[in-house]
């Protein structure tokens, strides 16, 4: 007599109890992973650079006519499972290998959707070590619209730590707030006295960690260019995404005196890239910039509430800067990353410094670059959203 397959989820933590079933049971040897190659990760889960092992999930078909040989090979395929569930897949995926990260932002100023690209920030933060979290110019955005948000995601956090032991407490999110410079620079060169932000950018920089920092400028770059120009030595660390156009307006002798100063300078200058976060690509059905959110954040939590009311439709400009570290290489600005593609308008002076590629089919109405990033609209987008579906429910729960 014979059954037909069952399918069977699990995940690592059931894997002994299984492998310990398995004596008493006859079993199909074939495994099949819920998507190609990845042992069963969910798609936010293969685009990460961390993840949870012990909420992994697989499919087992089990048979009742497989014997001998074959159980036994199920037996070992699944042992090898259990080895990857505890040491992770790739280096990519070890926690070591998170990226470091600071955040430079504007949020409260004159753009809501800081406040949107912080949502989606918090909600991916088990894949980084949040260095710091800094408030840049201009205008009235200050330290306290940062602290707004880490309030919504502590509200969110008992279900977010259930899917990821990666996800940083709120408290350790608050250490790390800083109020960075309030005005922007006035002379050729930084003044003398610098923020609080920039003596953060400083220490993280400085710190015996052998990967780079990541400092992502969502508003001016004004603390940045204080850092460097206080101390220089620590360049090779840096690693700089900043997002331009209007940010750059707000302090142009800050972004003036970091490029003709420090052309050694790690830096990807993004003024029109990024606006392929909102402008092009797949816009459809529930893609759109509002039907997206009514249907995927609105509801969600504390965190998706905070999105709503600060902005209802997707901008989120700042938010590519993220998606460029979730998906793709990090050390290759010029190759695919769901936050865009680069390239080096003078390689031999400037080596390090990447820039909107101008080619004509890479822009959309004008925009240099934006189609490198609304090409993967659709799967960034359903990223996010199961991130926060995260916030509903815990891990554990059904």
């Amino acid at each position: 007599m014979t059954r037909e397959p069952l399918i069977i989820h699990f995940d690592c933590k059931r894997l002994r109890s299984l492998l310990a079933a398995l004596k008493n049971q006859n079993a199909s040897s074939m495994v099949k992973s819920t998507t190609s190659g990845h042992f069963g990760l969910s798609p936010c889960q293969q685009r990460s650079r961390s993840f949870s092992p012990e909420k992994q999930l697989l499919e087992v078909p089990l048979g009742m006519k497989a014997r001998g040989t074959r159980q036994n090979h199920l037996r070992t395929i699944l042992i090898f499972v259990l080895v990857l569930c505890t040491t992770g897949i790739s280096s990519q995926l070890e926690a070591g290998e998170r990226p470091r990260v600071i955040v430079s932002t504007d949020i409260g100023g004159g753009d809501p959707d800081d406040f949107q690209s912080m949502v989606h920030y918090l909600v991916c933060s088990d894949v980084f070590e949040t260095q710091g979290l800094i408030s840049s110019p201009p205008q009235g955005g200050r330290v306290r619209d940062i602290l707004e948000c880490i309030a919504a995601y502590e509200k969110d956090y008992i279900n977010l730590r259930t899917w990821s032991r990666n996800y940083p407490s709120p408290d350790d999110l608050r250490r790390v707030a800083r109020q960075g410079a309030i005005d922007p620079q006035s002379g050729k060169q930084p003044a003398a006295k610098i923020s609080e932000g920039a003596k953060l950018l400083i220490e993280s920089a400085k710190v015996a960690d052998p990967r780079p920092l990541y400092v992502l400028v969502w508003g001016s770059i004004t603390d940045v260019a204080q850092a460097v120009h206080k101390e220089p030595t620590i360049k090779p660390k840096l690693r700089v995404h900043s997002i331009g156009s209007w940010n750059t307006r707000q302090d142009p002798k800050a972004r003036d005196y970091l490029f003709n100063k420090h052309p050694d300078l790690w830096w990807i200058e993004s003024d029109s890239t990024f606006r392929g976060m909102y402008m092009g690509g797949v816009q459809n059905e529930d893609f759109g910039n509002r039907s997206f959110t009514e249907k995927n954040i609105k509801g969600h939590g504390h965190l998706g509430l905070l999105f709503m009311q600060k902005k209802a439709d997707i901008k989120m400009g700042d938010t590519p800067s993220v998606l460029y570290l979730l998906h793709g290489d990090p050390n290759r600005p010029e190759t695919a990353h769901w936050g865009g593609s680069f390239i080096r308008p003078d390689p031999d002076t400037r080596p390090s410094y990447w820039h909107d590629n101008p080619i004509e089919s890479l822009s959309f109405k004008g925009k240099q670059g934006a189609n490198t990033v609304n090409r993967w609209r659709k799967d960034y987008l359903l990223d996010w959203k199961e991130r926060m579906d995260r916030v509903l429910r815990g891990a554990e729960q059904p």
